[in-house]
């Protein structure tokens, strides 16, 4: 047997995927290329910035893209930069950043805004998050009909149980199917070779943070260069920017690049070789696939609690098309939602706790969790306690549910996330790690 001496999978992209390709006006130096599992894709890479324009060329510390591969199925495009870039030694700014980093008063705003203003219903994660949000909406609904009853008798109307409980599950678990459908769709439409989205430009300023920019420059007063970035919708190369029609192709504006043209065209079903080099190793494409397996077996469930079809099942039926679908897909929902977390993380056993997309993953985690544990309680009706821990693990499990669509709903509208960090020693340090060839796989 050879011994492969090259990169492990997670430090290099394969089959010629080449990052950010297309970008113009600007010198990429890639580095930090780590993965959760080592024989899967990367998720993430930190690229550091060069500028080199007519106006004048160096490098922007301590500000890097942040592609990762959640960002990239999401049409999201991050920045991270080090507080300390946004001036100098002398108190001059030399880094101007629209929008204002997170935790600036207009940057809530603008955020809240655009939850509730604006309804981008041709970009696919979008409607991922709106029909999980409903869908888990409902479920909250059904877990108020099974669950209340058992704690506060009186509210109990006719057949809440049954005709309620059984509706709105049958209601929810087709709006599961939907979106996970929808979801499936949007990994296999990810951006093959990473979109920069921000525009980077050189503005002649006056040295001196009081200076008017409309003065001429006195003698011995030395201009700068300062270094500006500003979202860049207009040349994004995912297909969320499309806002002409659903499945992301542009009727109107085809690309020159065949080659480019090819990538942003919409995919309704890989091919088998895409299946066999590529999307057999993205972390984020099996984390949509179990979705989608564990919400089309969770809606049998769904099918058999339906009125009319589960008072009429005996109880061996019941056990075999009600809760067993229910403990199965319960499990898929846990498995899902764990491996989004992981598609955030740069280790298997290292959390990511500052990136929105692990707290989506780690909520429906736990919803999964109520939703295996309720099947699980009620293969025993019979009694009382199961009855009501049932009832309980939907109705928790359902909230936890519709708490990671609503931060999915949020990162849907965020398309150009900043995060602003203090820079410590240790990153420093790890920021002046050798440089990883992207490209050196086959």
């Amino acid at each position: 047997m050879m011994q492969h001496n090259g990169p492990s999978r997670k430090r290099a992209f394969h089959n010629h995927r080449e990052l950010l390709r297309h970008g113009e006006n600007l010198n990429l130096r890639r580095h930090r290329l780590p993965g959760p599992l080592p024989f899967l894709n990367p998720t993430r890479v930190h690229v550091a910035l060069e500028y080199n324009q007519h106006q004048g060329q160096g490098a922007v510390d301590a500000v890097y893209y942040k592609w990762t591969s959640r960002n990239n199925r999401k049409g999201r495009h991050a920045l991270r930069l080090d507080k300390s870039t946004l001036e100098d030694a002398r108190g001059v700014q030399v880094l101007r950043l629209l929008p204002q980093p997170p935790g600036h008063r207009s940057g809530v705003a603008c955020a809240l805004a655009r939850a509730c203003c604006m309804f981008p219903v041709w970009d696919i994660s979008y409607l991922v998050a709106l029909i999980f949000t409903a869908g888990r909406v409902i479920w909250v609904i059904n877990g108020f009909f099974v669950f209340l009853p058992l704690i506060m008798p009186s509210s109990e109307f006719h057949n809440e149980i049954l005709s309620g409980g059984g509706i709105t599950a049958f209601t929810g678990a087709t709006i599961f199917e939907i979106s996970s459908i929808l979801l499936m769709l949007e990994a296999v439409n990810e951006n093959r070779t990473g979109c920069f989205g921000w525009a980077l430009s050189i503005v002649l300023d006056q040295h001196g943070p009081n200076h008017s920019s409309s003065q001429p420059a006195l003698d011995g007063e030395k201009s700068i260069h300062m270094v500006q970035l500003t979202p860049k919708r207009s040349t994004c190369e995912h297909h969320h920017a499309n806002s002409r029609n659903l499945v992301g192709q542009d009727q109107h504006g085809a690309s020159t690049n065949s080659e480019l043209e090819n990538e942003k065209s919409w995919c309704w079903f890989p091919s088998c070789t895409q299946l066999r080099t590529h999307y057999a190793y993205e972390l984020g494409f099996w984390a949509c696939l179990i979705q989608l397996v564990a919400a089309t077996i969770f809606w049998v469930a769904g099918f058999a609690a339906l009125p009319g079809v589960h008072n009429h099942m005996s109880d061996g039926v019941i056990d075999g098309v009600y809760w067993t679908p229910q403990v199965v897909g319960g499990l898929g929902f846990v498995a899902s939602g764990f491996l989004f977390m992981l598609d955030t993380q740069t280790h298997w056993w290292k959390s990511a706790l500052g990136q929105l997309g692990w707290h989506v993953g780690a909520w429906n985690m736990v919803g999964g969790v109520g939703f295996t544990l309720s099947p699980a309680f009620g293969y025993d009706m019979a009694a009382t306690w199961p009855q009501y821990q049932a009832a309980c693990s939907t109705f928790w499990g359902s909230w936890a549910f519709l708490v990671g669509s609503l931060l999915q709903y949020y990162e849907s509208l965020e398309k150009h996330p900043v995060e602003a960090r203090r820079a410590s020693p240790k990153s420093n340090m790890a920021d002046q790690e050798a440089n990883l060839d992207l490209n050196s796989g086959e």
